[in-house]
Formats: structure tokens, C-alpha cells, sequence
């Protein structure tokens, strides 16, 4: 059975669908041409800035400063960890790393949605959680 989304968790959700649909292209892409991978690698990077950047300054500066204080560090370092790990691989430049991005960020988000998400809304009162949102 799935836990229904608190609000303040939702948008965070939306862009996670968003995520997925990205790394499948960015899957798909890596099996192309170079020119394929090399053109994907650009729009990757560049929907990496806008998009997902941002994503993992929200979760950063909110969610995980307030899972943090509720003690679930174990999650909030593994959460840190995977989004400076993408941050590393984007970094680096290389076309032929769109299939590791594509998995990394896939398994990131399964993690996000079915256990981070699961932890806060059981972790954080729903005032608090309301507080991401306002914050």
C-alpha cells in the first residue's frame, strides 16, 4: 500500500517524474550514434542546471536539513552523497557517461520516492512538513 503524498512533498514528486523521463531518454540515447550521445550529453547537462539543480538545492536547504534534526542522518547522508555524486559524473563532461547518469538518477529517485519520502512523512510532523513548503 502507498502512502499518500503530503502536499508539501508533492511538487518534489512531479519533479521526480520529470527525472525519470530524462534518465529513460538519456538510457535510450547512450545506445545511439556518438553524434546521438554527444547531442543528448549537451541537453542532458544543460536540463541538469535548470532542473535538477535546483531539485537538490530544495531538498538540501529543507527536506534534508529537517530529517537531519529528527536524527535520520543514515538517510540524509546517502541522499547528499548520491546527488554529489551526479553533480561529479555531470561535471566530468563525458557523452559516454549518459547511461551510468541515467541509472544513477533513476535509482535516486526510486530511493527518494519509496523509502526518503515514506521516512519524512513518518519522521516530520505535518506542520513541519507544511514548513518546507512556506520556508
Amino acid at each position: 500500500m502507498t502512502m499518500k503524498r503530503h502536499p508539501a512533498l508533492r511538487q518534489l514528486s512531479s519533479d521526480h517524474h520529470t527525472g525519470l523521463v530524462l534518465a529513460r531518454k538519456a538510457r535510450e540515447a547512450a545506445k545511439g550514434t556518438v553524434h546521438d550521445q554527444r547531442y543528448a550529453w549537451t541537453t542532458l547537462v544543460a536540463r541538469f542546471h535548470a532542473e535538477l539543480e535546483p531539485h537538490f538545492t530544495v531538498e538540501e536547504k529543507g527536506l534534508l536539513v529537517a530529517l537531519w534534526r529528527a536524527g535520520e542522518t543514515d538517510l540524509v547522508e546517502r541522499t547528499l552523497t548520491e546527488h554529489e555524486d551526479m553533480r561529479s559524473l555531470i561535471a566530468q563532461d563525458r557523452p559516454e557517461n549518459l547511461a551510468r547518469f541515467a541509472a544513477m538518477l533513476a535509482a535516486h529517485i526510486r530511493f527518494e520516492e519509496q523509502t526518503l519520502f515514506a521516512r519524512a512523512q513518518e519522521s516530520l510532523a505535518p506542520d513541519q512538513l507544511t514548513e518546507l513548503v512556506m520556508a
